[in-house]
């Protein structure tokens, strides 16, 4: 039993059969979709829990203590409704499109890392190409939209489908721009080293103290008191400074704002849920969906919400790292008192998905408060602001920061890594400063030629207000 047990959860994958590699495989896809979908309906409660703290509301209260069961209830209801196909549709098309909505968002499960192990870190714990796989499955999610949109035959469903698609085009570029920026700075294409920075199976021994800093955390090698073991830990000294938002400040930041106003976007959130406007399209694509098909886009809006912050927090807030170091793992000497496989169980299991869940609800929160604090957009001001504000930035950030890291590749063998540093963010500072001015001066000339214009042309008339009157009262009558 006891090789049974390490081929099934200790050994690496090259020492172990094509057998145990499959169950791994099943466990590891049960603990993804238990965690992303699973929790969904925590999310819809949430979401009316807050929203009616933001408003003034009760929210649900009744089914279950604090409504903790209306989740459940939404659910059963949703699956015993009759399933209504309208006539005159493409079956087939309008039976896939709800799949097609949802399956990309379980695909993408597979290579979010819920801890630093390079066995039980992700359903795809090795794969190298990961944000590429997470950004050519997130195109494909557009698809169940458009071809619900088409296949109801209904104008206003065809309307949201429309809309859905030209407002992902719009707003992904801005968020391709934002990655791209990240992965100029890490170097690497993987979602585990995005977080760690490198790949802890390729570094061979090390000894004891030894530090490693390529990613959003420094990790100290340490020994296990003299029993002659060595554990990889976030060290202290590292934290919440290391994370990309912070790196080459402030382009680091300037990427993250885009990301995250194009991940609302993405996700049909307010105020950018045109593709849903209720007051204007009824429902949107899915007008004429009912039942369990309808619960399929439910399920896909808000699961795409927990994907879409999960790559945000890997991105830009340190993934599974705490914000302090201490606080990622149990210290060294506990395994002096606790068994190793105790110890990696905390760590991976408990404390480091503790710390993920932690960011993504906050993220989560910071959708349901924008959702609850601003207006809907009109469509022409959806696009206006996609094309001519979000993309132009995201694409002269990207600029700035190839700028500051070829000038510091350049310099840094004469002037250090601290000089090169300043080096490169001192020009990429003075390009900002330089186009900024720029912008500056142009906007000046033009609202100084429009005000000699209208001095001229008597564009601008003055207001003339009609004088008014005001009666005054009449004497009063002499008594008789």
């Amino acid at each position: 039993m006891n090789d049974l047990w390490q081929q099934l959860f200790i050994l690496p994958t090259d020492q172990i059969p094509w057998w145990a590699e499959v169950f791994r495989s099943v466990i590891r896809l049960v603990i993804a979709l238990a965690g992303g979908l699973g929790s969904v309906p925590i999310l819809v409660w949430l979401e009316r829990r807050l929203l009616g703290w933001f408003q003034g509301r009760l929210g649900p209260n009744r089914v279950g203590p604090f409504g903790l069961l209306q989740p459940l209830a939404d659910a059963l209801k949703l699956m015993m409704k009759e399933d209504i196909i309208p006539t005159n549709v493409d079956r087939t098309i309008y039976v896939m499109a709800p799949a097609i909505a949802l399956f990309p968002v379980i695909l993408s499960l597979t290579v979010l890392p819920w801890n630093g192990s390079r066995e039980w870190g992700a359903v795809a714990p090795n794969i190298d190409i990961g944000i590429l796989f997470l950004l050519a499955v997130g195109s494909i999610e557009v698809y169940g939209a458009i071809l619900a949109g088409w296949s109801s035959n209904n104008k206003y469903s065809l309307l949201g489908g429309l809309r859905a698609s030209s407002q992902v085009i719009s707003y992904e570029l801005g968020m391709g721009l934002s990655i791209v920026s990240v992965l100029l700075i890490a170097g690497t294409l993987g979602t585990q080293s995005l977080v760690m920075g490198y790949d802890l199976s390729q570094t061979g021994v090390l000894a004891p103290g030894t530090l490693l800093g390529n990613g959003q955390a420094i990790v100290s090698v340490a020994s296990v008191g003299d029993t002659g073991y060595t554990v990889y830990e976030h060290a202290a000294s590292s934290g919440f400074w290391d994370w990309h938002f912070l790196r080459l400040f402030p382009f680091g930041l300037i990427a993250t704002g885009i990301y995250m106003i194009s991940m609302i976007a993405e996700t049909n959130r307010a105020p950018f849920d045109l593709p849903e406007a209720e007051t204007e399209l009824v429902a949107g694509f899915h007008t004429e969906y009912s039942s369990f098909k309808f619960a399929m886009f439910f399920m896909g809006e808000y699961a795409n919400m927990l994907i879409v912050s999960a790559i945000c927090v890997t991105l830009f807030f340190g993934g599974w790292l705490a914000p302090f170091g201490f606080l990622s793992q149990l210290p060294a000497v506990t395994g002096l008192y606790v068994a190793p496989g105790v110890v990696n169980f905390v760590n991976s299991f408990v404390i480091a998905p503790f710390w993920l869940f932690t960011k993504l609800y906050v993220l989560i929160g910071l959708f349901i408060a924008v959702r609850a604090s601003f207006p809907r957009l009109r469509y022409d001001m959806l696009m206006k602001f996609g094309w001519k504000g979000m993309l132009p930035v995201a694409l002269g950030n990207l600029v700035l920061i190839a700028t500051s890291l070829a000038v510091q590749q350049v310099t840094f063998p004469s002037l250090g890594y601290y000089g090169a540093w300043w080096a490169g963010q001192g020009v990429a500072w003075g390009i900002t400063l330089v186009v900024v001015g720029i912008l500056f001066y142009g906007k000046y000339v033009q609202y100084q030629a429009k005000k000699r214009v209208a001095r001229t042309t008597d564009l601008i008339a003055p207001i003339r207000r009609p004088t008014v009157i005001v009666p005054t009262p009449s004497a009063p009558a002499p008594e008789a």
